[in-house]
């Protein structure tokens, strides 16, 4: 595979030429001191890109938006949205730039896209600027995500600009260069839905089709096969999460894609102790966005993008909702599907048990989990042990030791594969303290820690001699909170 020096590089800008109304032409803001924090060398490969000549100069500027081909187009993209369950008509990319896409080693098109490169008319009174943790946090977690099988936008660089940034003190910033599918989101069609113009609304979804969902260009009704396409995507995806134990901390409307990818790792964690109520984002006040409620705010979600789809679905809007309701419905059975798959796997069970009875037994030790504020993925991770006959590391988690016991009997009973599910319950997840100490050394200088972490989050089902602290469970006694960083 050839790789492009940066000053080669070509982006496409088919998203601003096809929907023009969505795109406005932006340009980021330049960057007194650029110096690279952290490049992912893989990802640059598989986009065609060359490593080398992205740390040079001109490949900083191309990390930055600053130094682009002559070609290129960048825009700031509109979209709606609800947030925390108000509609917000115009939000937008307010700290962010769509620079354009990249053809991958693949033939996969793919977004490259920043955050964090200054204001934009989309702003609403925000400096567009981003520090130097959330950008990392986002390049941590979206990798975790990524080496855990879970669909995700994926961090290319993080870029140290040399410009201060102003929040509760003054701190560091940096911009973040992000890749995914495509920055499509629920809120992007409520957008144009809110602007009444029934082209925009088609020309948006046959992009959409085009670009993510081929398959519903050819159905009988190519705008409700799109979105049964979304909704199955979401279902998926909500599940994966479910069963890893990730919290996204904020499911807006703006931030559910249409491609089915993870988006937007502001106030992200993984559970520590199981518990169903568990918020870890300072904003979320009323915990709508709580682990156990994301599947409920999923199919929300989707409803509001079933509305923006109305016109497209049938002539007569009755017809339109009725369409709308029947496919919305088919969240909740995709959903139970996707988790019972994951489940099995977890639980190391063969193919043909109802899906019913894998649950059950899954719900069940999780209940024992909640009542024995056991680490979430410790506890499925000790089951492997378990499974070879050594339950011991796990009894001395669980506080119903009689309940436990006649749990691992029926359990054990079935035939778990043990290979399995060290192959599925992870070893390694970004814990919470560990993501602190390792941004607080990286504002600090130190990327050391940082690096450290990367190495083991992105190998996360692998036993390392060495990174025992990487596996070991946050202290209980703190109670942790996460900031979007705006």
């Amino acid at each position: 595979m050839s790789v492009a020096p940066a000053a080669t590089v070509r982006l496409d800008d088919r998203f601003a030429r096809e929907l023009p109304e969505l795109a406005l032409t932006w340009k980021a803001l330049t960057a007194p001191d650029p110096r690279l924090l952290v490049l992912n060398e893989p990802l640059a490969a598989d986009l065609g890109l060359d490593p080398d000549a992205l740390r040079t100069p001109e490949g900083l500027g191309l990390l930055l938006g600053t130094d682009l081909p002559a070609d290129a187009h960048p825009v700031a993209q509109a979209y709606a949205g609800h947030q925390f369950g108000g509609y917000s008509p115009r939000l937008g990319d307010g700290r962010a730039l769509l620079l354009g896409e990249l053809t991958d080693r693949e033939g996969r098109t793919r977004d490259l896209h920043l955050k964090g490169s200054g204001r934009t008319p989309f702003s609403r009174g925000g400096d567009g600027l981003a520090a130097v943790g959330p950008m990392l946090r986002e390049y941590v977690v979206s990798e975790a995500m990524h080496a855990l099988g879970i669909p995700t936008t994926r961090a290319l660089a993080v870029v140290a600009t040399g410009r201060a940034v102003q929040r509760e003190t003054v701190l560091p910033g940096a911009v973040l260069t992000r890749v995914a599918s495509s920055h499509l989101r629920v809120g992007s069609f409520q957008f144009a839905r809110a602007t009444d113009d029934l082209d925009l609304l088609r020309r948006l979804a046959d992009h959409a089709i085009a670009r993510h969902h081929p398959a519903a260009a050819d159905a009988p009704q190519p705008y409700l096969a799109l979105f049964d396409a979304v909704v199955g995507a979401q279902a998926s995806l909500v599940a994966q999460w479910m069963v890893v134990g990730f919290v996204h901390g904020v499911m807006n409307t703006d931030n559910v894609t249409i491609s089915g990818e993870t988006i937007d790792y502001g106030p992200c964690a993984f559970l520590d102790a199981y518990d169903p109520a568990t918020v870890y984002s300072s904003i979320d006040h009323g915990g709508r966005y709580a682990y156990g409620n994301q599947p409920v705010l999923a199919q929300w979600n989707l409803a509001r993008f079933a509305e923006a789809l109305l016109p497209l679905l049938h002539d007569d809007q009755e017809q339109g909702v009725a369409l709308a309701v029947a496919s919305l419905e088919r969240f909740t059975p995709a959903y139970a599907a996707a988790r019972a798959g994951g489940l099995r796997r977890k639980l190391g069970l063969p193919d043909g048990l109802p899906d019913d009875l894998v649950t059950g037994l899954g719900d069940e030790l999780l209940v024992l989990f909640h009542a024995g504020r056991v680490d979430h993925t410790s506890g499925w991770r000790l089951l492997s042990a378990a499974a070879r006959g050594d339950a011991e590391p796990l009894r001395g988690l669980v506080l119903d030791l009689p309940a436990l016991d006649a749990w691992l009997a029926r359990w054990r009973a079935l035939g778990p594969d043990a290979d399995v599910m060290d192959r599925t319950n992870p070893v390694v997840v970004p814990r919470n303290h560990l993501v602190e100490e390792a941004l607080a050394a990286a504002t600090a200088g130190d990327l050391d820690p940082l690096a450290d972490l990367l190495a083991a989050v992105t190998a996360p089902y692998d036993v390392v001699p060495g990174r025992e602290r990487y596996a070991e469970p946050g202290p209980d006694d703190v109670d942790y909170q996460t900031f979007c960083g705006t």
